[in-house]
């Protein structure tokens, strides 16, 4: 059996590849291994258990409850809400573990299970891979230890949990959001509730798209992942700016008064800003991944700011954050971390706190997000190629030295290879199109002639 977790869960179709028995199976591991591990410290363990809008989550929210209650885990159910505010209930209410049913930004036949350690924080490889082991010891044949009696678990609805999320969000704004028209998109997604009455509340007049979930129409042409809806929108109500988020909200991108995209990359650089003028940038550092635009860089180092760079994947942005304290990073997808505030990635505080910034100073979106110019970058990916020989070919080495030397201070190559397919991405930024173009195309051909 391949490795389960990804970079984000376990995810796949749901009912085919994420199946209720193997949903029931690895929450039955999860509680064993958290428990032996010391979480819960010797009392009844609580998890909170909350899902996005997908039809598949109403069974397969049966059978993380059937997992954690046959466990003797007490379960608390907040029904469907942000995969943020499952972390944030998760921490605040003292849980010993919290889950989330979401594919996040994947498209509805999709699901996901997303466990959480106490405090509300993802948990690292080592556990996932325990939980897995375990899992399989037991799906082949070793007995579970099954409590009885008093022993199983209890499960409730908890139903303050919208309202103690909307009003941690409020309370973390620097100031009110009065005077802005904005267009919320929220993908028929688990924040269709949320964020529009957290923007209300925070003195916005908002209008709405994507908030009328389904169970089937999450992600489907609107939200995070397409934003030409948002786009016709904010020019059409003639609104300040747009957020859009995506299925479980734990992303945000913006776009402009005149329907121009305002990425991850700029809303961390008008963020870092806001929060140094707050003294609230510790080590005036923001940790971002090595996708992130060389314009961000370029950006960071004329305003004096550190830029600290990750492999690709929120969690590793997350772990050099936790690591070394620092309070902002992200990616420029819109994932989007203000760990002040949030244990995750929360596309509604980040999309609040880009509004208060407007808000405060009286400036538009457009000219804030200016302080950053998004160089080209075009990527190709180089298909059937061995990706293992990527860091050892000396052939493909001096292709890339030859790039680099011709792109100079202005350009930059990056060379990934996939984690699960038989191919390798070029990436090329610099400052003419063309010439991104141009090396990309010689560098496509290098991998496939080294590595092919």
């Amino acid at each position: 059996m391949g490795r389960l977790f990804g970079t984000d869960g376990v995810r796949g179709v749901a009912n085919a590849d994420l199946t209720a028995e193997l949903t029931l199976g690895l929450s039955v591991a999860a509680a064993h291994v958290l428990a032996e591990a010391g979480t819960f410290e010797g009392h009844r363990a609580t998890a909170v258990v909350g899902r996005d809008p997908r039809a598949s989550g109403e069974f397969l929210e049966a059978a993380v409850v059937a997992g954690l209650a046959s466990s003797g885990v007490d379960v608390l159910l907040v029904g469907v809400l942000p995969t943020p505010a499952v972390a944030y209930l998760t921490g605040v209410l003292g849980a010993d573990l919290g889950v989330v049913l979401s594919a996040s930004h994947n498209a509805m036949p999709d699901n996901g299970l997303k466990f959480l350690a106490r405090g509300g924080h993802k948990l690292d490889d080592e556990l996932e891979d325990r939980i897995e082991k375990v899992y399989e010891e037991h799906r082949t044949g070793a007995p579970w230890d099954r409590p009885t009696g008093s022993g199983v678990g209890r499960v409730r609805h908890y139903n303050e949990g919208f309202d103690q999320y909307v009003a941690h969000l409020i309370g973390v704004l620097p100031n009110r959001l009065d005077g802005l028209k904005i267009v919320l998109d929220e993908a028929h997604g688990a924040a269709a509730r949320v964020s529009p009455e957290a923007f209300s509340r925070a003195g916005a007049e908002i209008i709405t798209i994507g908030t009328d979930p389904n169970g089937l129409n999450i992600n489907d042409g609107c939200g995070s992942t397409h934003l030409g809806l948002l786009k016709a929108a904010v020019v059409e109500h003639g609104a300040d700016f747009g957020i859009a988020h995506d299925g479980d909200a734990d992303r945000c991108l913006a776009v402009d008064h005149t329907g121009e995209e305002v990425d991850g990359d700029q809303i961390m650089a008008v963020l870092a800003l806001a929060m140094r003028e707050r003294s609230a940038l510790r080590s005036d550092t923001v940790v971002a991944t090595v996708m992130s635009n060389l314009g961000f860089k370029l950006a960071m180092e004329r305003e004096g700011l550190t830029l600290v760079q990750t492999a690709v994947g929120d969690r590793y942005v997350l772990e050099e954050m936790k690591e070394h304290g620092y309070a902002l990073g992200g990616e420029q997808s819109g994932h989007v971390i203000i760990l002040d505030h949030a244990t995750t990635g929360d596309g509604t505080l980040t999309g609040l706190m880009l509004a208060a910034r407007v808000a405060d100073t009286g400036r538009t979106l457009k000219d804030l997000a200016s302080v950053m110019t998004r160089l080209p970058q075009v990527l190709i990916n180089v298909p059937d190629v061995d990706r293992t020989r990527v860091g050892t070919s000396a052939d493909l080495a001096a292709a890339v030295a030859e790039a680099e030397r011709e792109l100079g201070s202005t350009g930059r190559v990056l060379l990934r290879p996939s984690g699960t397919e038989p191919l390798v991405r070029v990436m090329v930024e610099a400052a003419d199109i063309d010439q991104a173009r141009s090396v990309a195309g010689r560098l496509a051909d290098a991998v496939k002639s080294a590595l092919g």
